[in-house]
């Protein structure tokens, strides 16, 4: 494959796990607005870790979730995707880097370094679904309540940390598509070059048995 396209998806993998690292600690997950007179309008927004808000005067107040047992079960399991999607792009990264054909590490074994960035490829495509699982995940629950006529909680709406998980979703699975198609399987040969003399290609017929027997052993070892 030409270098420049495994390039195109090392930067596309690698932009991707940035904006896993920037999702994972945004606070505006989830957001909404408690409206009211001007003193007392304030915005709730929440992520994976903590919920924080903030009044009309700027003032803000954050409260991390008091116990990993007594949150809901769908963000337990955002929790440890988008760890692990930070883990398995962390993995592919240096996958990537050590297996594109522009890299000196590794060596000069071409076939070796396309089965490494091959298999830097299908990390960065794990990674991508362990972000879009996550995020989806979580944005399911929230349209869920808030189109629930009968849930009597705060009504919350998506917020830019989701749309910032899609986007690493779609570049790490992009990235990790190039580079997966990037693997080179070893293939050994299974049958000789043809017959060759002092440089010359033989295209005639084929030498018959008494033909390489003689060739081979010569006239004196027949008595």
């Amino acid at each position: 494959m030409d270098p420049i396209v495994e390039v195109v998806g090392l930067i596309l993998g690698f932009v991707g796990w940035v904006l896993v690292g920037v999702a994972l600690p945004n606070r505006y997950w989830r957001t909404s607005t408690v409206d009211g007179n001007v003193i007392t309008t304030s915005t709730i927004y929440e992520n994976l870790w903590m919920s924080c808000a903030t009044d009309s005067t700027g003032v803000h107040n954050c409260r991390e979730f008091p116990s990993l047992l007594a949150l809901n079960g769908y963000i337990q399991a955002s929790r440890a995707l988008m760890i692990s999607a930070i883990v398995l792009g962390t993995f592919g990264l240096v996958g990537a880097l050590i297996g594109v054909q522009c890299s000196k590490a590794g060596g000069e074994n071409y076939v070796l370094k396309g089965r490494i960035a091959g298999t830097a490829g299908v990390l960065f495509i794990l990674q991508g679904l362990c972000t879009m699982i996550a995020v989806s995940w979580y944005a399911f629950n929230i349209t869920q309540e808030f189109f629930n006529q009968l849930y009597a909680g705060i009504r919350y709406e998506l917020g830019e940390g989701l749309y910032i998980g899609w986007c690493s979703a779609v570049l790490a699975i992009a990235g990790g598509a190039v580079l997966t198609c990037s693997c080179k399987m070893g293939t050994q040969e299974k049958y000789p070059l043809p017959y060759q003399a002092r440089g010359t290609v033989y295209s005639g017929p084929a030498p018959t048995n008494r033909s390489v027997a003689a060739s081979t052993y010569g006239r004196n070892a027949y008595v």
